[in-house]
């Protein structure tokens, strides 16, 4: 009884350890971040790239993936670095005080940081954070709002 005991609070313990990465981080169930998309293309190249998963790493119990050995190697080397804004949330939407899932080929990198943003049918969230022209103020809201979010399911 007492091994059963154990178990399930072990099991407890490692449920509510993932439920607070999904709160800071926009992960899938595999704790993969980006949609598989490389930190690294976005930050150093501007682009959006697919990884590979040959070529992953482990950041604060998160999974990246990237295009080659190199931008891992470039990654481990300063992994804060390449962490997304607002854990891989729309920036917009934290902006507005919720979470969204960003389109992986929206983001905008200013500053030495990238942030992503929601896309569908309905909306361009990176066309209304552009369309406010004014970068720092946008992000200084989002950061105050994320401090909160970031603690938070939505």
């Amino acid at each position: 009884m007492k091994q059963i005991s154990v178990l399930m609070i072990a099991m407890v313990f490692s449920l509510t350890t993932i439920a607070q990465d999904k709160k800071m981080f926009n992960i899938d169930n595999s704790n993969i971040a980006l949609q598989g998309y490389s930190p690294v293309s976005y930050l150093d190249l501007g682009i959006a790239q697919k990884g590979l998963k040959q070529y992953k790493s482990e950041h604060q119990k998160v999974v990246y993936y990237f295009t080659s050995k190199e931008q891992k190697a470039t990654f481990d080397k300063n992994p804060n670095r390449y962490i997304p804004q607002y854990g891989g949330y729309c920036a917009f939407g934290v902006y507005a005080g919720a979470k969204f899932r960003p389109d992986p080929n929206k983001f905008i990198v200013k500053n030495g940081k990238f942030f992503l943003y929601l896309y569908n049918i309905e909306l361009d969230a990176q066309q209304l954070w552009l369309a406010e022209k004014n970068h720092n103020k946008l992000v200084s809201v989002a950061n105050k709002n994320w401090e909160k979010l970031s603690k938070t399911y939505n």
